[in-house]
């Protein structure tokens, strides 16, 4: 995908996708914001399985994602996207490869 879209592309993309589902007064993706963004997406997701989703990607402990923490928690979570060239983004884009 990388490959497809360029590294500004497809960083763009992962800020497209955090703006439409963090609070536009906090700047953070917290639980309420991403309990409402899938309801208006139609999904049906339990409370424990947002928690946990936000769990999974709060590496400062705060209970929210901030953009930096939602785009390697896509990486993380989505291996295929990165198109076999991981270290070479994580070197140009100065992103330490063990957070993802």
């Amino acid at each position: 995908m990388i490959s497809s879209l360029g590294a500004e592309g497809f960083i763009g993309e992962l800020c497209n996708g955090f703006s439409l589902l963090m609070d536009a007064s906090k700047g953070l993706i917290t639980f309420e914001s991403l309990k409402m963004n899938c309801s208006i997406l139609g999904l049906e997701v339990k409370d424990d399985e947002l928690l946990c989703m936000l769990m999974e990607g709060d590496l400062d402990g705060d209970g929210a994602l901030s953009q930096m923490e939602f785009c390697i928690l896509m990486f993380r979570l989505s291996p295929c996207l990165m198109d076999g060239d991981a270290s070479k983004f994580c070197t140009q884009n100065n992103v330490d490869p063990m957070l993802m």
